[in-house]
């Protein structure tokens, strides 16, 4: 693949980004009270129409698509045939629990609003904990299935096996997001906290597709 076209992927990376992002802040930006055992539960959430979780979700499937266009063309940037297999299989594999996991908050949350606003208030909560607690073990499950190829790509660059410098091991997404992390805990809490820490895997893909992207190979 051409530098050409690989910018142009990573551009697609960023506009995936934005539909994940946008739809992490839809379906979380709100009031940040909460009175139950899950902090997102929030009064914002209950008050949320049910379009927004719908949109939230629509956007969910061109995200994916033009998240798999730019992770896959960054497989281009490693130097040697069979790392560059492996980092193809595994980000096939890290991809699936994306929208997985999506979809398991969306319905959570789309769940909480509609009882709210349909008479069941007083079982809300308990409904929606009982769900979480039920199935939470997705979570660490899709984590899993996300981290290896993020990590491998770590130790490709810091090995040199890619086309980047060796420090650019350091810009790896998972220290941007542990950076973002920090940032979010200095911020007060707020509707924006909210949507800023529901959306911080998307924020940090947006500073690492954009930092390729002003490389040069």
């Amino acid at each position: 693949m051409s530098m050409k076209k690989r910018k142009a992927a990573l551009l697609c990376g960023i506009l995936g980004c934005l539909c994940y992002g946008g739809g992490d802040w839809l379906m979380m930006y709100g009031d940040p009270a909460y009175t139950g055992a899950l902090s997102w539960l929030t009064a914002g959430v209950a008050a949320i129409p049910q379009w927004r979780f719908n949109l939230a979700m629509a956007l969910a499937f061109p995200g994916i698509v033009l998240y798999g266009i730019a992770l896959f063309a960054v497989q281009g940037y490693i130097k040697a045939e069979k790392p560059r297999k492996v980092y193809h299989y595994l980000n096939a594999f890290g991809l699936t629990p994306w929208i997985a996991l999506h979809l398991f908050y969306v319905m959570i949350l789309t769940l909480f609003a509609w009882m709210h606003g349909n008479g069941y208030a007083a079982e809300a909560l308990p409904v929606c904990e009982g769900l979480f607690h039920q199935l939470s073990w997705l979570v660490p499950v899709s984590e899993g299935l996300m981290l290896p190829v993020v990590l491998y790509w770590f130790y490709l660059q810091i090995a040199g096996k890619t086309v980047f410098p060796k420090w650019m091991a350091f810009t790896n997404v998972l220290l941007i997001y542990a950076v973002l992390k920090g940032v979010s805990l200095l911020l007060p809490v707020s509707a924006f906290r909210l949507g800023f820490t529901n959306g911080l895997m998307s924020e940090s893909m947006i500073f690492w597709f954009g930092i390729m992207l002003a490389r040069k190979e």
